[in-house]
């Protein structure tokens, strides 16, 4: 199997929740391999910093504000990426988040910001990025960045709805595989499910920076995703695991 993204040099990538952590490597990665990439998030000022880091690279790196909650953001900002940068062939689920709370004496807004965030942004960016690429009669992939906690329930405090959000992507993948073999679209759907990766999701989710476990490093992960987009359009690979060496969660 010849691994190669040369097909994608030129075209046009979206990226979401690329203001740091798994998303920011992603699309430094696909920027310097060539491809225009536009990276969403809330805190935009941090992709447009990126972006300057990385001129010169042989792919090109645009800013975008949204929110993936909102579904008229998400809409307005995909009609404006394929209207002024290119038809969308790539897109990266990459926005996620967890939320301290339990199910017990939970707090129910932060079991909704999480479910919005996770499965349903994830749903909308999905049709709106499928639907350019049927417009345009172009080979796409989606890749769903989901998690190991997709594939199996942890005993990890604070932890509530997260997991459920993955299983959902986990379900979600393959019904929109299903659905695209059905349609006969040139479209490939992958999950990368990381383990423990070292990113600001921890203190954002549990208030602290890591924790005492190995951990994998947000380039990993770019570096899965960018092994899915190189096989070739007669290959899909469906699922990808991966954790830290040693790792026992």
């Amino acid at each position: 199997m010849v691994l190669s993204l040369t097909r994608w040099v030129g075209k046009v990538a979206v990226v979401t929740g690329a203001s740091a952590g798994i998303g920011a490597a992603t699309a430094s990665q696909l920027v310097r391999s060539g491809i225009l990439v536009a990276g969403l998030a809330r805190r935009v000022e941090r992709i447009e910093k990126l972006a300057a880091s990385l001129e010169g690279s042989k792919g090109k790196l645009y800013a975008f504000k949204c929110d993936i909650t909102n579904e008229e953001e998400v809409i307005a900002v995909f009609k404006e990426i394929n209207d002024t940068i290119g038809t969308i062939q790539i897109l990266i689920n990459n926005a996620g988040l967890g939320q301290p709370t339990d199910l017990i004496d939970g707090d129910s807004k932060m079991w909704r910001t999480c479910i919005d965030t996770n499965v349903f942004g994830l749903c909308v960016a999905t049709r709106e990025a499928i639907k350019y690429m049927k417009a345009a009669e172009v080979e796409g992939h989606v890749v769903h960045v989901n998690s190991t906690a997709g594939h199996v329930v942890y005993n990890i405090p604070k932890f509530n709805v997260y997991g459920a959000t993955k299983y959902a992507v986990t379900a979600l993948a393959e019904t929109l595989r299903r659905e695209i073999n059905m349609k006969k679209l040139p479209v490939r759907i992958t999950s990368v499910s990381p383990g423990y990766v070292s990113t600001e999701f921890t203190f954002v989710a549990y208030g602290q920076e890591t924790f005492d476990m190995p951990s994998l490093k947000p380039e990993d992960v770019a570096d899965a995703i960018k092994y899915t987009l190189s096989t070739p359009q007669t290959v899909n690979i469906k699922e990808i695991n991966l954790e830290a060496y040693g790792a026992t969660l």
